[in-house]
Order: C-alpha cells, then structure tokens, then sequence
C-alpha cells in the first residue's frame, strides 16, 4: 500500500511529538536544577512528575518510578484510602462502663481524644449519677495490638515518638510555656498534672530565638518520667517571645490516671482506687460513649499539621475497622495494597510500615504518589482530601512558605522532612486556571537543603508550565498542553 505524504506527514509529526515529549520529561526546569546544584543536591538523587488533573500521561517525570522515601508525604495515602475506605462521617467511640464499684474505660483509637473531650468524658460521667469512683478506673485498649515503640530517634520525649495506643489521651503530652516578663521567665505546664514537679532556672538574655531542636538545646530541656520531672536551666532570648513547647513525658498509663485524678477532682468527685489494665467484662453496664469529631474533620489536622501519631492511628483503625480486632499494622498493610490494587495504581515498589511517613522503611515512587493524587481528584471525596492538605503561604505546614510570591493561595501542598529526606505532593493551580498534580521527592544527605528546589517547582507550574513563562524554565516535560 501507498502511504500518501499527508498520512506519513501525520504519523512523523506524532513520532516527533512522542520524542520530544519523552526526551523533555527527563529534565527539571532551569530554576529548579540550579536551586538544587547550589545545595549540592544531584538530579538523580529527585524523583519528580508533574500532570495535569485532566491528562492521562505527565507532563514532567524525573525518575519517576524509582523508589524513595516520601517522609510525610506518605500520609496522602493514608488519609485518602482511609477517607474512601471508611468514609468521611466515619467517627471514633470510647465506651465508659460501670462495673460494680469499678469504671472502665474502653478506646477505639480515637485521633483527637484530647484535654477537652476527656475533660468531657468525665462530665458526662459526673452528670449520669457517678460521683465518685470508689473502685479501679479500668483501661481496655483491646482494640490495638501492642505496637513496638518505632521511634525514628532516641528523644523518647518528642510527641511525634508517642505510640499508637488504642487509648490515647492528649497524645500524652504536656504543653510547658514560656512567658519572658520583668526578672525573669514565667513557666507552667498544661494540663497542670499532680505530681508534675518542674525547675525553672532560665535567665532571660539577648539574642535571636531558634526553632525546634535548637530552641530545647537552647534553654537545655531535660526530662525523667518517673517521677515526672522536666528541668529548664538555659538562657531564654527576650526576642523569643511566648514560646511553647510539647513534650510526651509521662508512660500512658500514668497519664491517663493523673488525668483522671486532676479532673475528678476539680468537679468535686472522689477516687480512691487506681488505675490498672484490662477489659471490659461481661457485666458491665454502659455509662456514656464519647464520639469524635468525623473523619472529613480529622484528616485535616494529620495532612495540614503533619501529626504523626494521628496518621498511626487512622493506620490502625483501618487495620481493625477492615482486618478486625486487636489491630495489627500488617492488616492495615494489606488494606491499603488491595485499595491501591482496586484504583488499579500499579506500585510494585511501595513500602508503607506505620502509614505516618516517619519511619526509615517506608517507600513509594513518585508516580506512585502522583497516582494516588490523580486517583483522588476524581473521587467522591476529592473536597475532603484537598482540604486537608497545607495551602501555600496560608496555613499548615506551608504557611512560611512561598510568601509573597504569586503562587500564594494557588496551591495545596503535603510536605515531608527527615534528616535524608524532604518532600512534597499535591496540587497547584496556575495562572491559567489549569490545576496540576505536582511531586518532589529528594533523598539525599542533604535533603533538608532542597526547599528553595521544590518552591521553584511550584512557582515554575503556577507560571504555566505549558505556557510562555516554561519557555524561561530551560528544558520541561513537553508536549502540547492536555485538554
């Protein structure tokens, strides 16, 4: 058969097309490379794609599908086949019981169980004919396995090293704050636990106020758990202001109880007994069942605050809510590798151990993530989902970044950060009105670096990435813009 030179004008023209879209996919925008050279990060260390809501192939893919450590990145997948799989009204119970002289308090994992609603608990409690408890106060935590510890370092301290506890109450932590005022710096903690002994030995002093890590070096933080101490002996810079700081000091049972005996106590009941493990037996009657807040509303403080310990126990409800009870983190596993098998998102190299993101194990290529983004675009519970996640240089873990850059507002973007990796995935809108899925994920020693890198990506998607501005990005994915 003649080929006439119309058609065979028509089949080079897509071959050229395929050529080059392929050949530009592999090579990151001007800006982005060169943020990346100054902090001596290499290309092959990114894993990146860029694609259009509406398009069936990417528009920028960098070693796409090479396997990383996404870092916090992994709680998309956490939270959005949760949000599918258990639905966004989906809400958390903990059962109180009487049980002879004996109360017994049975939990179901619930996220955001915190100083107010256990203060709420207890009310109900009082106001349902329980005055005083002249028994034990009973935790089931039944519904979790036991969970190894799982830190990712040794500061047993940090709250994002809590546990996932089945009856978790305000993460177990204190808020210890620090006010600067004439002679001195004022302290106290909350809740105000009994037995809690604090030493303050601060000085105020001049200089510039840090962050994290270097703020506890800096007013040298020093913690024991029984009995429950926290020491502060440092100098305190009068530029920092008030300043808090949240430490899980106390082991959970006894934080449970000196809750109780704090609380019980400012309502003007009575307890004579003492906390112990258990379950809840056959005679016991139900008192009152506390409920939490819904899932839609839940996934909001994981993703915009990146909490860890409430994306392990979204993990694990999922583990016993689909695999049953006691929850074991392999069922979760297997939950989320059939959900992922159901959007038919193929990812041969995805790793998830805790679902959080902090963990050293944990793996998933950038397409994968990208995937997972496309995936929920078209789902019934994209608004949740998008929600969720931190806007640019408005909330969350975004809020500092991308200040005063056009970009501001226009993008919904889940950050990640350990020593050897950073990361983000989600979502901007450019200039255009056209929304994207965007993913950088760099494991490299100096990841933490590679920040200026991912804005530039943002900012170089918002310009347009198919538009005149990409032409000022040096080399990018390619192609025509998708419909």
């Amino acid at each position: 058969m003649i080929m006439t030179s119309r058609a065979l004008f028509k089949i080079l023209g897509a071959l050229l097309a395929l050529t080059f879209t392929v050949a530009g996919a592999a090579e990151l925008p001007r800006e982005v490379a060169q943020a990346l050279r100054s902090a001596g990060i290499p290309q092959s260390s990114v894993g990146a794609v860029v694609q259009d809501v509406s398009a069936g192939r990417p528009l920028l893919a960098v070693n796409a599908t090479e396997a990383r450590n996404p870092a916090s990145v992994m709680k998309l997948v956490t939270t959005y086949s949760a949000l599918e799989l258990l639905g966004p009204a989906y809400r958390w119970k903990t059962e109180a019981y009487a049980d002879g002289n004996d109360v017994v308090l049975r939990g179901y994992g619930d996220p955001k169980l915190n100083e107010e609603s256990f203060w709420m608990l207890l009310r109900n409690l009082r106001g349902r004919g329980i005055a005083d408890i002249r028994g034990d106060v009973v935790l089931d935590r039944s519904w979790f396995s036991p969970v190894a510890n799982g830190r990712i370092d040794n500061d047993v301290f940090r709250p994002y090293n809590v546990t996932p506890d089945a009856l978790l109450v305000n993460f177990k932590s204190l808020r210890f704050t620090f006010v600067p005022e004439t002679g001195g710096v004022r302290l106290f903690a909350e809740p105000a636990l009994p037995g809690l002994e604090i030493v303050n030995s601060l000085r105020l002093a001049e200089g510039n106020c840090p962050d994290g890590r270097a703020f506890r070096e800096l007013v040298q933080a020093s913690f024991q758990s029984r009995p429950p101490r926290a020491s502060f002996t440092g100098l305190y810079p009068t530029s920092c202001g008030e300043r808090e700081l949240n430490v899980a000091l106390y082991a959970p049972e006894d934080y449970v109880e000196a809750m109780i005996r704090q609380f019980w106590r400012e309502m003007g009941g009575t307890w004579s007994g003492k906390v112990r493990e258990g379950t809840v037996p056959s005679t016991a009657r139900l008192v009152y069942r506390h409920d939490s807040p819904p899932l839609g509303e839940v996934v909001r403080d994981i993703n915009k605050f990146s909490n860890n310990v409430m994306a392990r126990q979204l993990y694990l409800t999922l583990a016993a809510e689909l695999g049953g009870a006691p929850a074991r983190p392999e069922n979760a596993r297997h939950a989320i590798r059939q959900w992922l098998d159901l959007k038919k998102i193929r990812a041969p190299e995805f790793v998830i151990e805790n679902g959080s993101g902090l963990s050293r194990n944990e793996r998933a290529s950038a397409a994968t993530i990208a995937a997972v983004l496309h995936a929920a675009w078209r789902s019934a519970v994209m608004p949740e989902f998008i929600a969720s996640l931190p806007v640019a240089a408005a909330d969350g873990t975004m809020r500092k970044r991308l200040l005063g850059e056009r970009v501001a507002g226009h993008a919904h973007i889940k950050t990640g950060l350990l020593q050897d990796a950073r990361s983000i995935a989600g979502y901007v809108l450019d200039r255009h009105g056209h929304r994207y899925v965007v993913v950088m994920l760099v494991n490299h020693p100096r990841a933490p670096e590679a920040q200026a890198a991912q804005d530039a990506l943002i900012e170089w998607v918002y310009e347009g990435a198919t538009g005149p501005a990409a032409s000022r990005a040096g080399p990018r994915g390619g192609g025509p813009r998708h419909p």
